[in-house]
This record gives structure tokens, sequence and C-alpha cells, in this order.
């Protein structure tokens, strides 16, 4: 399964009470697909507010976005935890609602060792059918999936790819040390370019929710030959990358981003408690960063 080059990890919108707001999940996809050319979605990630997110909430995300979607992009389900027995009972409620894949974050707060995490990933990957990309965030799990580790990972056959925050040096022994096949993803927007530059495949992102057509052109001048191009619109596109998770105070994610699509009128609302909304200051520097 071909997932593309631009995976777009989505925001849940909110109303002004923190429900789940329907109409502007809908509202938000079609802008995603179709101008911000993401090629997939994350549903129920860590930028949809995974932990906050009831499991009820979490089966209606996933059954709407395939629904809405209708082919037009893949919809791969964020099921992971740190519970190996939850993660494959909501990995497999995800796939009887038709999702095209899922993301499955490194089991945090447990620290498991590196062999508990090959026994996590292979016990909810043989629990269904569906493709399964390992999605590796020690700054927020505070485990490493490891080189080792994820190319022992690679060999089984529907753990196709990985979202890895790692460093170019973590990407570049994946990349070309894992089974033929299986796909390398950047989870750093800014490395998007470098990534690709040492083998990996494409990026799931967060900037792309506000510059993805951006994005998508610059990946696809650097696979065309254009590096030059691809160079100079990374470039442009750097202090964006930057700002949206290190604006003062280094807001967490995604409440920059929520904040920058409630400015150019795509309502998403705000952040669940332990999140919290962005400050006057910190609005103007991510409104500045558009300017």
């Amino acid at each position: 399964m071909d997932f593309g080059r631009l995976i777009t990890a989505m925001v849940t919108p909110f109303d002004a009470n923190l429900e789940i707001d329907w109409g502007q999940v809908g509202k938000l996809m079609d802008y995603l697909i179709e101008e911000q050319a993401s090629d997939s979605l994350v549903i129920n990630g860590t930028t949809g507010e995974s932990p906050t997110l009831t499991e009820e909430e979490k089966l209606k995300l996933f059954q709407f976005a395939v629904k809405h979607a209708n082919g037009r992009c893949k919809i791969i389900a964020g099921t992971g935890s740190n519970d190996t027995a939850h993660s494959i009972h909501l990995s497999k409620e995800a796939e009887k609602l038709g999702v095209d894949a899922l993301l499955l974050v490194a089991p945090y707060y447990n620290r498991p060792s590196q062999e508990g995490i090959f026994q996590h990933y292979k016990a909810i990957a043989e629990a269904v059918s569906l493709p399964c990309i390992i999605y590796n965030v020690q700054g927020r799990t505070g485990v490493n999936v490891n080189v080792d580790t994820t190319i022992r990972l690679s060999h089984i056959p529907n753990i196709v790819a990985t979202k890895d925050c790692a460093d170019l040096d973590q990407l570049t022994q994946i990349a070309h040390g894992a089974a033929p096949g299986f796909l390398v993803y950047s989870g750093e927007d800014n490395m998007t370019l470098p990534a690709l530059s040492i083998g990996a495949y494409g990026i799931i992102s967060v900037a792309s929710h506000v510059i993805g057509k951006d994005m998508k052109n610059m990946i696809n001048c650097y696979l065309q030959g254009d590096v030059r191009e691809a160079v100079q619109i990374h470039s442009r596109l750097h202090p964006i990358f930057k700002g949206l998770f290190e604006c003062p105070h280094r807001v967490p994610n995604p409440a920059p981003v929520k904040f920058a699509l409630n400015h150019k009128g795509i309502e998403v609302g705000g952040v669940r408690l332990p999140l919290i909304n962005v400050t006057e200051e910190e609005g103007r520097f991510i409104t500045s960063l558009f300017e």
C-alpha cells in the first residue's frame, strides 16, 4: 500500500465546549486533501490529542474519516498505547471500521526493554491484517525504538513503515538496513528534505496543515532532480517548521498549529487540558510566521 510522500497527522477539531465538532472534522479533511495536498491522514495521533480522547470518540473518528475520505486519501488510525492488550483491542476495532493502516506509538512510561518493544509490536501486528507503521518519538515516550529493533520489526510482513523522530544517523541506518520495501518517514517537519536525501520516503507532518502544498512541491522538486529549487523552498519554510514547535515557551503541539489554522479561518477550536491554548504573545509570534 502506498501512503504517499506527505501524510498529515490531523488535529481533532473541538467546539466551544471542547467536544468533537463533527462538521469541522469533515471541512478540515477536505481542506487537507484538496488544498494542502495530503496523501494520507493520521487520525488520533499525538497531534489529534489522542491522550484525551475517549475510546468511543476514537472509534467514531475512525468511522467518520473512512466514510468522509471516500477513497480520496488513505486513513491511518492511531491505535497504539503503552498497554499491548488494549492496543490490540483498539487495532482490531479500527480494522473493522475500514481504516487503511495503523500508526502504533512506542509504549511510553513503562520503559520496556528493546525485546519488550519488539514483542509489543509483533503481538499487535499478528493480531490484525492491516499494514502497521511504527511511531518512534523518544521525546514524548521516554524510549527509543533503536535501529536493530526497527530492522527486526521490518521483517514482520505487515509492519511496513516507521515514523521516526530520531536524528539522521538513525534514519540512515534504518533506511539502508531494513527489509526491502520498508518505508521510513521522518516525524520532524524541518527534517523533511534532509531525510529524503538519505533514503527516507516522506514525512508524517504537522506543519502540512498550513503549508502542505508547499511541502509537497518541495518533495516533488527533490524527486524530480531539481535539488536547488527544493533547497530554496526548504529555506523559505524552515522558519515555520521551527516556529510551530519552538515558539515562545515551547508550547506543546498541537496548540500552535490549532492557533495557526484558526487564524487562517479553518475553525478547529482549542485544546483539552492538560494542554492549554497559546497566549497572546505566542499567538502574535505564530501569526508573524505567515506574514
